[in-house]
């Protein structure tokens, strides 16, 4: 077994000796030693998960168990007395847990030390090559011993209490329902998400399984949980009748089967008891403030309820059809019940996606309405929340975003969705570096619980992201990598990956190569012609940067997108070379304009470029000056510092001091990153 890094040893130590002050009390389990540790229940399952690979519980009864070794070796107690000391009040599941970790039962402890002590033979008085010997021989011996009687622990599911819901049937040849039965699934799942004793698979993992022809255990080897829910149902009238059963998923066994059948009026208690039913099967602990998130009634109106489940059904981001299809639905729903926050938050969201990215914009006014009547109607719920992020996001508020996503994930910590908008928040609207790498870590976290591999790939993406603009090279590349492994077709990870080695090996022309390969398997993709257009623009050759420029410029006018206009001077330099001077003063123009409302750090760094451009040296040196004052700040701009629109200031003394001072910060503020990140052991030191 690879050796533990410091941090994790020092971690566990800390709480096998909080385990240890606690070892006779039998109800000392998971949630105290949260509240003893000061991490919440979900934290500590997901580190001691990752660190050790076991769940909480079993690291608990192994910290016990080892006690109960120590204690019988002594011989001064017997096995009941050793069993209430170490916590277990049942002295037959004392034996039976003692059996399963040593291969033996208690009483054999004294006996077998006895004959180990007389087949150990002295120790020549020659030297010390025999005693080693003999003792890899014991160990070698007992490692046998152990692997024989333990369970594979590469096959092995889960014991955690870990459920996947599959996409529930529609028995009605009634198409028409398909909406209900989707609903009640994700109703299902959304109320056993709300229970932390849980580890419930996200609909995204789940719904690649919907006509899938694999296994239950070829699934749970996928998925790796021990449950799965399996649902079918049909509503006839006024009645919904659903069947419902849960699959041990390592065996395929039926551990548990039921069929409702509820009035439409009653479809809110019949989910909460679906999740109760199947919490109360898996014995998870339901606490009380769980148990009233469950019971929580969205609306009072059924109809309502009926319209936004349709919506919801239908709203796909990434697809402008069926999302524009979902408004009339969530609309509706409003109408119905003008206080439903959670059918405000969908047409929120709705509504953002359609519009933003489009260089004219339509839904300003709802965007916002639907945002406000979401918070006014229920602040504390995470999509209200999100709702009223994203309108700051539309206005280019972009300092008013991070306080309502960080409470949205303070009420649902489990987010990647909540994650990820931080992560792309403080990496492209309000750039930090430190605070990207900060949420990208706890993204990497995410990752180890998460089991849908694309939000693995993008959590990773992310990481390694944040870690190249902190100047991490080695280390991007190690996640970059794992990225693309969870996803092999990931085009934005092998985009990044471009950079990342170009980063290491300095070779601009590979580079180059390396982004069109990639934009030859995806000509849309303008984020990376726009990028190949920059690389020949930074290799000034500006005859083939033009070739890629115009077809992005031509592209983008086509699709009337308002992306990448803080590219505009380089583009300009481009166009200038090649003739195209009137083209090139009207981007130069938006250029200015763009970054003089421009927020982030970068506003006086990018206003330095433009006058330096235009031959203004002394207003340029003012905001290079201004800039070299600023912190976290991303490592392109050292990696990239030969830029043509700075050539008029390469020979200025002050100009080559002021970007020293620069390049000096960065560097120090990637040495105490790394010192801070090595010291919490969340970065491997060279």
């Amino acid at each position: 077994m690879q050796e533990l890094p410091p941090f994790e040893r020092n971690f566990l130590d800390k709480l096998r000796e909080v385990i240890q002050q606690q070892m006779a009390h039998e109800q000392f389990g998971v949630t105290e030693l949260a509240e003893e540790v000061g991490m919440s229940r979900s934290n500590l399952l997901r580190r001691v998960k990752k660190i050790t690979g076991q769940s909480v519980s079993q690291f608990i009864r192994e910290v016990r168990l080892e006690k109960a070794m120590e204690l019988l070796k002594t011989g001064a107690l017997n096995v009941s007395e050793v069993s209430e000391q170490v916590g277990f009040a049942s002295a037959s599941y004392f034996v039976k847990c003692f059996r399963e970790q040593y291969g033996y039962p208690p009483g054999e402890v004294s006996k077998r030390m006895e004959t180990v002590a007389h087949e150990v033979p002295p120790a020549p008085a020659s030297g010390i090559r025999v005693p080693l010997l003999i003792v890899a021989g014991i160990f070698i011996l007992l490692l046998v011993v152990f692997l024989l009687s333990r369970p594979d622990r590469e096959n092995e599911i889960l014991e955690e209490k870990s459920i996947a819901v599959l996409p529930f049937i529609n028995d009605s040849s009634d198409s028409s329902n398909v909406y209900l039965i989707n609903g009640l699934m994700e109703s299902t799942l959304i109320n056993l998400q709300k229970i932390a004793d849980m580890r419930v698979i996200s609909r995204t993992s789940t719904e690649k399984y919907r006509n899938s022809t694999k296994t239950i255990p070829e699934m749970a080897k996928e998925l790796n949980v021990k449950y799965f829910v399996e649902g079918s149902g049909q509503k006839i009238g006024d009645r919904i009748l659903l069947n419902i059963q849960l699959i041990e998923a390592a065996t395929d066994k039926h551990l548990w089967a039921r069929q409702y059948e509820r009035n439409t009026s009653d479809i809110f208690k019949l989910q909460q008891e679906i999740a109760q039913n199947i919490a109360g099967e898996v014995q998870a602990i339901i606490t009380p403030k769980e148990q009233a998130q469950i019971e929580k009634i969205p609306t009072d109106n059924l109809e309502a309820y009926d319209q936004f489940l349709k919506g919801r059904d239908l709203l796909v981001i990434g697809d402008d059809e069926k999302t524009m299809r979902s408004l009339p639905y969530f609309k509706k729903a409003t109408e119905l019940d003008p206080g439903f926050a959670h059918a405000y938050a969908a047409l929120t969201v709705a509504y953002y996606y359609l519009d933003i990215f489009q260089a004219d914009k339509k839904f300003a006014k709802e965007i916002h309405q639907s945002a406000d009547k979401a918070m006014l109607n229920d602040p504390k719920l995470p999509e209200s929340l999100i709702a009223k992020a994203l309108t700051f996001m539309y206005d280019e508020d972009y300092s008013s975003v991070a306080p309502y996503l960080e409470k949205a994930l303070e009420y649902n910590p489990n987010s990647t969705d909540v994650i990820n908008l931080l992560s792309d928040l403080y990496a492209n609207y309000t750039p930090n570096t430190a605070k990207y790498l900060e949420y990208a870590l706890r993204g990497e976290q995410l990752a180890a619980t998460s089991t849908d591999s694309m939000t693995r790939s993008f959590l990773y993406l992310h990481l390694s992201n944040a870690l190249i603009q902190t100047g991490f090279v080695e280390e991007a590349l190690y996640y970059v990598n794992k990225s693309i492994d969870y996803e092999k077709d990931n085009g934005f990870s092998n985009l990044l990956k471009a950079f990342v080695l170009y980063a290491k090996e300095k070779d601009m022309n590979r580079l180059k190569d390396r982004l069109i390969v990639e934009w030859k398997k995806d000509s849309s993709r303008l984020d990376i012609l726009q990028e190949v257009g920059k690389v020949c623009y930074f290799m000034r050759d500006y005859e083939e940067a033009y070739y890629y420029y115009s077809i992005f410029l031509d592209m983008r006018e086509q699709m009337k997108l308002d992306i990448y206009r803080y590219e505009h001077g380089k583009i300009a330099v481009v166009l200038e070379a090649m003739g195209k001077n009137k083209e090139a003063e009207a981007l130069n123009k938006d250029f200015l304009d763009y970054m003089q409302q421009d927020q982030s750090i970068y506003k006086e760094l990018s206003l330095a470029v433009y006058y330096a451009h235009q031959g203004d040296v002394q207003k340029a040196l003012k905001q290079l000056r201004l800039f070299s004052e600023k912190e976290n700040f991303q490592y392109w701009l050292i990696l990239f510092d030969d830029d043509p629109q700075m050539d008029a200031l390469n020979d200025v003394p002050e100009a080559r001091r002021l970007w020293s001072i620069i390049e000096d910060r960065f560097w120090k503020q990637h040495q105490n990153i790394r010192s801070r990140l090595s010291d919490q052991g969340l970065l491997i030191t060279d």
